[in-house]
């Protein structure tokens, strides 16, 4: 069984199976066109949401980047994950649902929550990131009510969450980078834990872009 990577004297429970957020199964592909959702899907949004939406697709499919699950995606969530001693780390696209095209999570076997490559739009703090459209560092949820309250601390029993929006250079914002973790963090942390996923979603928005734009 996995112990915590930040804090080596912390077990994880054992007493408790493994939960599961909504999934849906998510399988790699290789870059090429892909079918935005129908019309009456973006327009059931809000008008700037459905803006926003379109604009992500539209760019998205010019880049040839497909929102599927994406192994080279699931290994920048590792090592960002890895660097912040944090359990979780995610690659998201901010699409009719929150997409995780990289993902990285404690083994299924360890007692943790086990998550799936989709979450609702309203859920968790990555909305907060698309919205200010620059790093949220939250080194402990819970100091602060306006981010204590969330489905997510509920579902996963979340304490701390550091995220980056992936932007390009249009001023699109495709989606986030985040770390989560069941465990506080000191709040002089904050800064490097900040410039990690910062530095994450610079590696991200390189890859995505890397391939030409038709």
């Amino acid at each position: 069984m996995s112990q915590h990577p930040s804090d080596p004297y912390r077990t994880p429970q054992t007493t408790q199976p493994a939960r599961s957020l909504p999934r849906r199964d998510m399988r790699d592909t290789n870059r090429g066109p892909f079918t935005p959702p129908p019309a009456t899907t973006l327009t059931s949004q809000r008008p700037q949401q459905s803006l926003e939406l379109a604009q992500r697709y539209e760019l998205l499919n010019r880049l040839g980047m497909p929102p599927v699950a994406n192994e080279d995606f699931d290994d920048l969530a590792r090592d960002m994950a890895t660097q912040a001693g944090f359990l979780y780390g995610f690659v998201n696209l901010f699409l009719e649902e929150q997409t995780f095209v990289g993902l990285h999570q404690p083994p299924a076997d360890s007692g943790f929550v086990i998550v799936g490559r989709t979450m609702s739009r309203d859920h968790g703090w990555c909305p907060e990131v698309m919205a200010r459209k620059k790093a949220l560092p939250l080194h402990d949820v819970h100091a602060s009510p306006r981010f204590s309250g969330n489905a997510v601390v509920d579902a996963v029993g979340i304490r701390s969450y550091f995220g980056a929006p992936l932007m390009h250079d249009s001023g699109t914002v495709l989606g986030t980078v985040c770390v989560i973790d069941p465990e506080k963090r000191p709040l002089a942390e904050a800064r490097r834990l900040r410039d990690i996923v910062i530095n994450a979603s610079t590696q991200v928005m390189d890859h995505i872009t890397r391939a030409p734009v038709r």
